[in-house]
């Protein structure tokens, strides 16, 4: 049987194991989690160092996103980086969004939902 101090014990542990790992403690402060909201399939996402005219290859390589899904995105950028442009390719039209200047520091995730009022794709950091 357990005692008061035993229990105390578990209880104080497993309420540290618990508390949600802050942004810092990750393996990489930019990786980042990727969810689509907006009512198509993304075939394609590019992560380029801000500015830059280059945006590499699809991190998503042959996988594709779909509605409502979600992924992590993990990517090379080093030297502490934390400002990237961000990029999406759709599936229906092979139509893109992009986002400039993103402190992917600051968010672990990034939900994209599709404005159809204004006809634009819109980024929000969580």
């Amino acid at each position: 049987m357990f005692s008061f101090k035993t229990l105390l014990v578990t209880t104080l542990l497993v309420s540290v194991m618990t508390v949600g790992i802050p942004k810092s403690g990750m393996a990489n402060d930019a990786d980042f989690t990727l969810r689509n909201k907006t009512g198509y399939q993304i075939d394609e996402v590019y992560v380029s160092v801000r500015s830059s005219k280059n945006w590499g290859k699809d991190i998503m390589g042959s996988d594709a996103l779909d509605d409502g899904e979600k992924v992590n995105i993990v990517f090379p950028h080093g030297n502490g980086a934390c400002r990237f442009d961000l990029k999406v390719k759709y599936h229906d039209d092979g139509s893109t969004a992009e986002w400039s200047d993103v402190n992917l520091c600051e968010y672990e995730t990034i939900t994209l939902f599709w404005d159809r009022k204004n006809e634009v794709t819109r980024a929000v950091g969580e």
